[in-house]
């Protein structure tokens, strides 16, 4: 962890939103990290959405903002209230309506969400500025516009996004947003291949972690940055399947989890599991209350100050 957090034992993940047989969902389905228990809030979302994003102010709040839904793309940033899981929906909205955009945090301090597509792709980053979740928009943008990245942060350091889909095609590139100054580079590592629509999700302090996505094929990598040298590697862990378009979030400091998504017509209710530091695989006995693609994100509430 970075100098100076303070660790309790994580509470949960959260995956929200989605598209299923039954069309765009509004669900939240949680992962109690105690017993890996899946349970559905009694809260939702302000409205069903596919393909939007997430991020965590630890042990305070969690936020699902954006998406597409059944009128079109959305601006709302809706908040899940730690420990009570009550949802409200913030006076701030993102700056334009759009889907496909993804979000980390400088959990104490803000979440970041970063390019998308409105019919335009956008290369835009939108900042929620904790607690008074007041918005503003960084003066650095990602390198290419585009959506679908892989979105992760080393908390009290630096938000990453990673690969990504644009109008030229996939991308392989990481840029790296340095806090506090919120300036922008690009890492000297990259992706195995160009890919797009990863689970992500970070161990803060160690490593940020790509799996599954698309690179003209369906994909159950996961790729590994280790935050200390910022290289890239491949875990021999994989996916129980090849997946694209699938939740991610993580316990840091004890493992990740990576939830539904689709294989082509065919979408995916298990939720993997990655367990920190060996990065070993297993599956939950638990899973999405539906067979889900394109919650955009998942967020955790991990006990990180």
């Amino acid at each position: 962890m970075p100098t100076g957090d303070e660790t309790v034992s994580g509470i949960a993940g959260y995956i929200g939103g989605g598209y299923d047989s039954t069309g765009n969902l509004s669900r939240i389905d949680k992962i109690s990290f105690a017993d890996d228990s899946r349970s559905t809030l009694s809260a939702t979302l302000s409205s069903a959405r596919r393909d939007g994003d997430a991020f965590a102010n630890s042990r305070v709040a969690g936020y699902f903002g954006g998406g597409a839904g059944s009128s079109g793309n959305i601006s709302a940033i809706d908040k899940i209230t730690f420990p009570a899981d009550s949802q409200s929906t913030l006076s701030a909205t993102l700056t334009t309506a759009c889907r496909g955009m993804r979000g980390m945090a400088n959990s104490g301090v803000a979440g970041y969400i970063g390019g998308g597509t409105n019919g335009f792709q956008l290369s835009g980053i939108d900042k929620i500025t904790f607690p008074a979740d007041s918005k503003s928009i960084l003066g650095a943008t990602l390198t290419t516009s585009g959506g679908n990245f892989g979105a992760f942060a080393n908390s009290g350091t630096a938000g990453y996004f990673a690969g990504g889909y644009g109008s030229s095609g996939s991308f392989s590139r990481i840029d790296k947003i340095t806090f506090p100054a919120d300036s922008k580079s690009t890492l000297s590592a990259t992706l195995t291949t160009a890919r797009h629509s990863m689970g992500a999700m970070a161990n803060s302090g160690v490593a940020g972690y790509c799996a599954g996505g698309y690179d003209g094929s369906y994909l159950s990598a996961i790729e590994k940055i280790t935050f200390s040298s910022e290289s890239k590697s491949t875990l021999s862990a994989t996916l129980t399947s090849v997946r694209t378009s699938l939740g991610a979030f993580a316990n840091s400091g004890v493992a990740g989890y990576c939830a539904g998504g689709q294989d082509g017509s065919t979408m995916f209710s298990g939720i993997d599991k990655i367990t920190f530091p060996a990065d070993t695989k297993s599956t939950l006995s638990a899973t999405l209350t539906t067979a889900n693609q394109q919650p955009g994100a998942g967020m955790a509430d991990s006990g990180i100050l």
